[in-house]
């Protein structure tokens, strides 16, 4: 008795059983899809760091207001830093890239 299958090739069983498992690659994305993930990846990163730029400048604060004991004045200035930071982050980001040689 012959095990070996003939109904098809091996690829072709490879890529049903690749299917079947969620292993196949996925169809090739439009234009329009490449875009609009790269708007949302670019909307997620301004937002991560402007988050980031205020946590630390909250962290700094609060850690220096506690070990001086004055309460809110580190706390407020290291805020407005985080702040101004934050927004130099963005404008960074979203300025447009110049090549060095022009």
């Amino acid at each position: 008795m012959d095990d070996k299958r003939e109904d098809g090739s091996f690829d072709q069983r490879l890529a049903e059983a690749r299917g079947r498992s969620g292993l196949a690659e996925p169809a090739a994305e439009t234009a329009s899809d490449q875009v609009s993930r790269g708007i949302v990846g670019m909307g997620v990163r301004v937002g991560v760091e402007l988050a980031s730029a205020l946590v630390v400048g909250l962290v700094i604060g609060l850690g220096l207001d506690r070990w001086l004991h004055t309460r809110p004045l580190f706390l407020l200035l290291f805020l407005a830093i985080g702040g101004a930071a934050g927004i130099l982050n963005v404008w960074r980001v979203l300025s447009p890239r110049t090549h060095p040689g022009k």
